[in-house]
């Protein structure tokens, strides 16, 4: 249930989603020890989230079901979408690479679209976007050819994109997220805050006793936590912004976040490479 009785609307997006895989009980693992997932559970906790994304102002679009895909409900890690170019990812494990295509499918008319090519790879969950700045996790998921591709294929439209080593965490917004202008969601054990501060960004902790909490989603000046974040929740209204949560425990089993299961983007904001200086 929300914990803000009346959140404004967003202005419009599209949210990408997918249903929850019949298979996802063999999703794959790397910090997680594995845990029966009950599968109803989670398409109805997935069903609540969808409904969330549309009252927060999001035109939801759910591609077709995929259950001989285990992970496929997690379809952030497929693509990397701005304004300008959609960047279709080579995911770290093999095993999740075909659900790319029909991600592809999806974003083709809606942007024009860049390929990760072997044997670079990228996790969409490792690249944290914040305005004209791309912070992406390498060492896990996410390798450095693959951080270089994404940095040549967003290049024309004058994005920086940096490097962020990680080892304690599967995706670095796992770790970190943005929920608002300048301003980050932080776990201090998972990953270090000072690179951020020191770049000129606000650092919000969460609460030591709340794993995942950092994993939020900002939509229009609204942030979804997870409600078994109750105390970084309140963190985040002690700072003044308005917070919405949902239940997501037993995807949680699966080692995702909030920010996993979709993939955001303005309609009909394909823009031109930046002029460049002669």
């Amino acid at each position: 249930m929300s914990a803000d009785p009346a959140p404004r609307p967003a202005a419009r997006l599209v949210a990408l989603t997918r249903p929850v895989s019949a298979s996802i009980g063999r999703c794959e693992l790397t910090h997680l020890e594995r845990r029966p997932i009950d599968v109803e559970r989670a398409r109805f906790q997935h069903r609540v989230y969808e409904e969330r994304l549309r009252r927060l102002g999001c035109d939801v679009v759910a591609l077709p079901t995929a259950d001989e895909l285990p992970d496929a409900v997690f379809v952030e890690d497929c693509a990397v979408v701005l304004d300008e170019v959609a960047v279709l990812t080579r995911p770290g494990v093999a095993s999740r690479r075909p659900e790319v295509a029909a991600v592809e499918a999806a974003l083709t008319g809606h942007r024009p679209l860049s390929h990760i090519a072997a044997p670079g790879t990228l996790d969409g969950g490792d690249v944290l976007h914040c305005g004209r700045r791309l912070f992406v996790g390498v060492g896990g998921r996410t390798n450095v050819d693959g951080l270089r591709q994404l940095a040549d294929a967003v290049a024309p439209w004058q994005y920086s994109v940096e490097a962020v080593e990680l080892s304690r965490c599967l995706h670095l917004k796992t770790a970190v997220t943005c929920v608002g202008e300048d301003t980050l969601l932080l776990d201090p054990r998972l990953i270090e805050a000072e690179p951020f501060r020191s770049r000129g960004f606000e650092v919000l902790e969460t609460d030591a006793a709340e794993p995942g909490a950092a994993n939020a989603l900002e939509i229009g000046g609204q942030v979804l936590v997870s409600a078994a974040a109750p105390r970084t929740a309140e963190r985040l209204r002690a700072h003044g912004l308005r917070v919405d949560t949902v239940v997501a425990d037993e995807l949680a089993k699966a080692e995702a976040g909030l920010t996993c299961c979709s993939i955001l983007f303005r309609p009909g904001t394909i823009r031109p490479p930046a002029a460049t200086e002669p």
